[in-house]
């Protein structure tokens, strides 16, 4: 398989932190798999410590069975997503099992006893329950204290006694829901040096796709374990995000190269999926967007 000038650079990169600008088409999972089994087969890097994270179990699922196909062999890299790999982390610390993770119905639940006991009043139940939980949600991904954010669905005060007795009900059973696994993986790395050694230790390198849908949380937690090493190699576009609801910030991929001054970067600018016409309209309309990295796509076709 031949691959361009940009590709082949991102491949063959070894130590440090690295920044891939990948536009639609130009091959993101390509050089993601490529890389790995380029550390394996080239840099003699233990499969075992390495570690490639995704959004979406599919995703993870898709990108881990092309890497085995390119490899003719079982190979124990970890493929996973966010909320995955987190998750190992508590199991090993607080010995959580699936029985820990809150059930979408025992979330309901709890929501719809708390709005009766404060008396809310709604148009649709499911809904403002769902609303709720969102905002509980972005609340946790995006770090912001819970006393400088302003609900769209009630008063501040009663979102923070809503936030507050939706926090004491998942404590009291022993429950977590999907966002307190970051939120608690970051908090016991920052509170355990010792436990944080032991997985930076375990992942020496770790890949990230769709670097522009990451949030503050997962951020946070993902810079705390790539450590001293900072073998940090992320991919993603900033012109694709689409989980802005849930706290993710494409503006944290110019926060890495702040973090990680002396990351490289590289833009993979050749789209091999759309045709020249397709490309140059894609461009003109999202280049009205200032806030995002400048590049210019081209088709490969």
């Amino acid at each position: 398989m031949s691959f361009n000038a940009s590709q082949t650079r991102a491949i063959h990169h070894k130590n440090g932190p690295m920044l891939v600008l990948a536009g639609p088409g130009s091959g993101k999972t390509l050089v993601i798999t490529e890389r790995t089994k380029y550390l394996i087969e080239v840099c003699g890097i233990d499969p075992a410590q390495i570690l490639v994270i995704t959004f979406t179990k599919a995703a993870a699922t898709e990108m881990k069975r092309r890497f085995q196909r390119k490899m003719n062999r079982s190979c124990p890299v970890t493929f996973g997503t966010f909320h995955a790999v987190y998750f190992a982390v508590l199991k090993h610390a607080y010995n959580y099992s699936a029985d820990n993770i809150a059930r979408e119905e025992q979330r309901y639940q709890c929501m719809r006893e708390i709005i009766a006991k404060e008396h809310l009043t709604y148009e649709d139940e499911t809904e403002f329950i769902t609303s709720l939980l969102g905002e509980i949600s972005l609340v946790k991904n995006s770090g912001i204290e819970i006393a400088n954010y302003y609900s769209k669905n009630c008063a501040e005060t009663v979102f923070r006694k809503v936030y507050r007795q939706y926090h004491e009900f998942l404590y009291k059973n022993r429950l977590i829901d999907f966002d307190d696994m970051l939120v608690y993986t970051k908090e016991l790395f920052e509170q355990r040096a010792d436990i944080l050694a032991a997985w930076q230790n375990k992942y020496r390198y770790i890949l990230i796709d769709e670097f522009q849908d990451i949030n503050a949380a997962q951020y946070e937690a993902v810079k705390l374990l790539c450590g001293g090493k900072r073998n940090l190699f992320v991919v993603g576009d900033d012109d694709q995000a689409i989980y802005g609801f849930r706290g993710s910030d494409p503006a944290i991929m110019r926060q890495f190269l702040k973090d990680f001054p002396e990351a490289k970067q590289i833009f993979l600018s050749v789209n091999y999926r759309s045709r020249a016409g397709i490309v140059e309209t894609a461009g003109k309309l999202i280049g009205q967007n200032r806030e995002r990295f400048p590049k210019q796509i081209v088709a490969g076709q």
